[in-house]
C-alpha cells in the first residue's frame, strides 16, 4: 500500500472544494487487516492505513469536506469486494466512533469515582487537621495533610480539564471519517506516489 502523505493540508490534492486522501493499492485486501476473519463489509481497517486515515484528516481539519480515493488495479476494482469498500469503510469508522464513545464514558465515569475518592479523603485530611489543631499539634504534620489532601484531587481535575479531549477529538474524526464519501478508482500501481 502507498499512500500520499504530508505535513500541511495543503499538500493533500482537492478536486474543487473536497480535499483527496489518496490511497494506491495492489490488491483491495491490503486495506484491511490481514487476521481479521469477518466477513468483508464486518473487517477492520488495516492499523497502518486507519492511522494514515485519521492523521490526514486532522491534518486536513475534520469540519473540511474529504475524500478518500482508492486506486486499485482494473481487475481489482471490478470485484465484488472493490462495490462493497464504501459500506466497509463506513462500518469501520462508525465501529471505532462508538469504541471511543465508550472509552470517553469509562474515563469521565473514573474521573467522577476519583473526585470522590478524593473528596473523601481530602475531608478525612481536613477533618485529621482540625483536630489536630485542636489538641495543639499544628505545624508540619497539619500542613502535610493539607497538602496530601489536595495531590488527591489531582488526578479528577486532571481527567475532567485535560483528558477527556483527545478522546472526543478522536470521536468526532471518525465519526467525520465515517461519513465521508469514498471513491474507487483505476490505477497502476505507482510505488513513488
Amino acid at each position: 500500500m502507498t499512500r500520499r502523505r504530508s505535513s500541511q493540508s495543503s499538500d493533500y490534492r482537492r478536486d474543487g472544494d473536497t480535499w483527496l486522501i489518496e490511497i494506491r493499492l495492489r490488491e483491495l485486501r491490503q486495506l484491511f487487516h490481514h487476521l481479521d476473519p469477518a466477513p468483508f463489509h464486518e473487517k477492520d481497517i488495516d492499523p497502518a492505513a486507519e492511522t494514515y486515515i485519521d492523521d490526514a484528516v486532522r491534518e486536513i481539519g475534520p469540519r473540511k469536506p474529504c475524500k478518500l480515493v482508492v486506486y486499485l488495479p482494473a481487475v481489482e476494482r471490478e470485484s465484488a469486494g472493490a462495490g462493497a469498500l464504501p459500506e466497509a469503510f463506513a462500518h469501520y469508522f462508525e465501529y471505532r466512533a462508538r469504541q471511543s464513545r465508550v472509552e470517553l464514558r469509562r474515563l469521565l465515569g473514573r474521573g467522577v469515582a476519583s473526585l470522590l475518592i478524593g473528596l473523601a479523603f481530602m475531608f478525612a485530611c481536613l477533618t485529621t487537621r482540625r483536630w489536630l489543631a485542636a489538641i495543639g499539634s499544628t505545624g508540619v504534620l497539619a500542613e502535610g495533610l493539607l497538602l496530601i489532601g489536595w495531590v488527591a484531587l489531582w488526578r479528577p481535575v486532571e481527567i475532567f480539564l485535560y483528558d477527556w479531549w483527545p478522546i472526543r477529538r478522536q470521536q468526532q474524526r471518525f465519526e467525520c471519517i465515517s461519513r465521508m464519501p469514498v471513491e474507487i478508482r483505476s490505477g497502476h500501481h505507482d510505488p513513488n506516489v
